[in-house]
């Protein structure tokens, strides 16, 4: 359905929320908005909330005798709350919550996890913010086919994650300053009987507080298993002393055993989300840039695989490159404040007039006589910090766990 693209013409709230249910409809294996009017059989609706934190039936707002006595709790420093803990097979379908606190420190240092089919290890251990598309630690007013933020108070996330024996998701406070309001609900159907290759939903956050100069940055390290990498966001703070343009780096997808070369290779960071000729400010369904701050380099864009499914057999590894450019003056101008870099390519005209300065034996070096005046791209260094979407074979990955706050929130 995703495919045919049947709502042009439609508003962006419509699109993203008829989209938004063919996209879960299809999870379920019904597939069309026909299945709206039927009701599959033995599959019961739940939501669990501090009213219902047990998503019991006919338990919910007992409280204050059912006077709203429990919408909101606390979370102290070092302190876990569970929001939901069934079991049973089911599939959470929209996960909605909102925090009073949202600066970029309590943002990155509230831990959201998830644990399927009474595992002990999360598929799911992020940061809250990150999560849900607060990437630099800023919540913008935003609307995507999984996530939104209506007026940049509250997260909301549509993406279906099912399990066959249990479910369990875990908001941890690892700041030392209390959380005093968070409301939240999480929506879930039970009962539901999952087919033989149903594929658990998993989340990995990671981030490099400074590039290493010509590496590649993992948004998703090498996972083993077979699956689908759904996507990504990401935000990005650019190194002070590093001016130009910082995007031309490319996404590279490595497949099934993947080594040195990559199966899937994109032609630059905007081009991957959808745009190109540089980056401003936008929010689409599959791919967007809530922020866009020239003037701070503050960045948070993202990408879902939706209409272009990215399938593995038996691993996967997802990166980008560090690599900016901009004329020679720009160029020159970083160097004189004492930014790394290495020149990569000169651009003086078009591809016949295309340098691959990597290639030469002996390359000039920028400020040269000889070396070619155009459009120099440079492999640089910027703070990137990604949360990588994607289903698995399995309810835990091989992935390392969730950074020290320490190491969350430094720099913001």
């Amino acid at each position: 359905m995703l495919h045919r693209n049947p709502l042009h013409g439609r508003s962006l709230v419509a699109t993203a929320l008829l989209l938004s249910l063919c996209f879960t409809l299809a999870s379920a294996g019904q597939g069309s908005l026909d299945a709206l009017y039927r009701k599959p059989a033995g599959v019961q609706t739940r939501w669990a909330s501090f009213e219902n934190p047990g998503a019991l039936k006919g338990q919910g707002g007992m409280e204050n005798k059912g006077a709203k006595g429990h919408a909101f709790d606390m979370i102290q420093p070092g302190e876990t709350k569970t929001l939901m803990d069934v079991e049973g097979s089911g599939t959470i379908r929209r996960i909605w919550m909102t925090t009073m606190q949202r600066d970029p420190q309590m943002l990155r240092s509230l831990r959201l996890e998830m644990y399927w089919d009474q595992s002990d290890k999360p598929a799911v251990s992020v940061p809250l913010g990150d999560f849900f598309g607060a990437s630099v630690g800023q919540l913008p007013t935003f609307e995507n086919a999984l996530f939104s933020s209506p007026e940049a108070r509250s997260f909301t996330c549509v993406l279906p994650m099912p399990y066959r024996t249990g479910a369990r998701v875990t908001v941890s406070n690892d700041s030392d300053i209390p959380l005093r309001y968070i409301f939240y609900d999480i929506d879930f159907t039970q009962g539901e009987t999952h087919p033989d290759d149903m594929l658990y939903f998993h989340a990995h956050w990671r981030r490099e507080r400074w590039t290493t100069l010509r590496e590649d940055f993992e948004i998703l390290p090498k996972i083993a298993g077979e699956g689908r990498f759904l996507g990504c966001n990401v935000g990005v703070l650019l190194k002070p002393g590093n001016t130009g343009w910082w995007g031309e780096g490319e996404v590279k997808v490595y497949l099934d055993g993947d080594a040195q070369w990559p199966t899937l290779v994109g032609t630059g960071l905007e081009d991957y989300i959808g745009t190109g000729w540089g980056l401003g400010a936008y929010a689409n369904q599959f791919q967007g840039c809530p922020i866009a701050d020239h003037k701070t380099g503050r960045y948070s864009f993202y990408r879902y695989h939706i209409p272009d499914p990215i399938y593995f057999d038996e691993d996967c590894r997802v990166v980008i490159q560090q690599i900016g450019g901009g004329p020679n003056p720009i160029i020159a101008e970083m160097l004189e404040t004492g930014a790394r870099f290495e020149p990569v390519t000169v651009d003086a005209g078009g591809y016949d007039k295309f340098t691959n300065l990597q290639e030469l034996e002996n390359p000039p070096k920028l400020g040269d006589p000889d070396f070619p005046v155009g459009h120099v791209n440079v492999y640089r260094q910027d703070d990137y910090a990604a949360t990588a979407f994607f289903y698995l074979d399995a309810p835990t990955n091989n992935l390392p766990p969730l950074a020290p706050v320490k190491e969350r929130i430094e720099g913001l």
